[in-house]
């Protein structure tokens, strides 16, 4: 295999799991969404939230780990991306790719609490006396604020934030990719971050909130990543078309 193919892999394997990570997220968490009322029930209290996760059952648990590991799948091609695009000794880009590879790991963290640590809690609440469940109210709030609020929705958005904007300025400024992808990331980038103000409310009572932030900001992200995926592989589908015209050429 030549330098040029092990390439061309690097590049196709790379787009094809941006592509397949972020529709899989999107499927795992259209169902999380539709079974559990996610990401609204959030920010609803222990009252609300834990009798629902015990009605959803052993399916929603099932559901939570795929919607975790379905995200995890973006670490593989965020680390590939350097190779993938030629830029493996930038430093501006090893940078950012452990950025985006620790953004992941942190949100699988937090998605993962909801397998492991949230039924134990769901089921003592459920089935525990006024004091018991006054107890476990307190420790669901202590564990929702640390591993939800804070590993997951803050430092793991804010890191996902920092790789996206720092790829798009990479890809506006060395050409790397389309203009467009550029461009999108950093709106897309843009509109993820007003989320922030919904995460911080939970700490800062009155601190302003856009409802639809959270909404159009994950949704336009996953699309970008998607998207990014899709160009990484535009221009080894190009390459071929290329190699097929001169090929025909030659033969005539």
């Amino acid at each position: 295999m030549t330098s040029t193919d092990a390439s061309s892999n690097v590049r196709r394997t790379t787009g094809v799991l941006f592509i397949l990570g972020a529709v899989a997220f999107a499927v795992a968490a259209s169902v999380l969404s539709s079974t559990f009322d996610w990401p609204d029930i959030l920010r609803e209290p222990a009252s609300v939230v834990l009798p629902s996760f015990v009605a959803g059952g052993t399916s929603l648990i099932w559901t939570w780990f795929a919607t975790a590991w379905t995200y995890a799948i973006l670490a593989v091609p965020v680390l590939l991306l350097p190779a993938a695009l030629g830029r493996a000794e930038d430093p501006v880009m090893r940078a950012a790719t452990w950025v985006g590879a620790t953004s992941v790991v942190l949100s699988l963290a937090g998605f993962l609490r909801w397998v492991f640590v949230v039924p134990p809690l769901a089921q003592s609440y459920a089935g525990g006396d006024a004091s018991t469940k006054a107890a476990v109210d307190a420790a669901w709030t202590a564990q929702h604020q640390f591993g939800g609020a804070l590993l997951g929705e803050h430092l793991g958005q804010l890191l996902a934030v920092a790789w996206s904007v720092t790829i798009s300025v990479l890809i506006l400024r060395d050409r790397l990719l389309p203009r467009w992808v550029g461009v999108a990331g950093l709106l897309v980038s843009a509109l993820y971050l007003l989320n922030q103000g919904d995460v911080l409310a939970t700490a800062v009572p009155g601190f302003p909130v856009w409802d639809l932030a959270g909404l159009l900001g994950s949704s336009g992200w996953g699309l970008w990543v998607a998207a990014l995926g899709l160009a990484i592989l535009l221009p080894l589908r190009a390459t071929a078309d290329s190699r097929r015209k001169a090929a025909t050429e030659s033969v005539v």
